[in-house]
């Protein structure tokens, strides 16, 4: 498996803390949780990468 990349993020606190409640309740990490809607918003823009697990929902 290919290394992860790390980058720092700056978020505005009240995005953070909805991010935050939305990885809670979907029992994700905040990180995980952060990965999981850019995966969306790359798949709904058609710009999904080769290499990638599909985004899993939780339904």
């Amino acid at each position: 498996m290919p290394e992860r990349k790390k980058l720092l993020l700056r978020l505005d606190p009240d995005v953070y803390d909805a991010v935050a409640k939305w990885a809670a309740d979907d029992l994700r990490s905040v990180n995980a949780q952060i990965e999981f809607a850019l995966r969306l918003a790359l798949k709904s823009a058609g710009r999904s990468p080769r290499r990638s697990p599909p985004a899993q929902d939780d339904d």
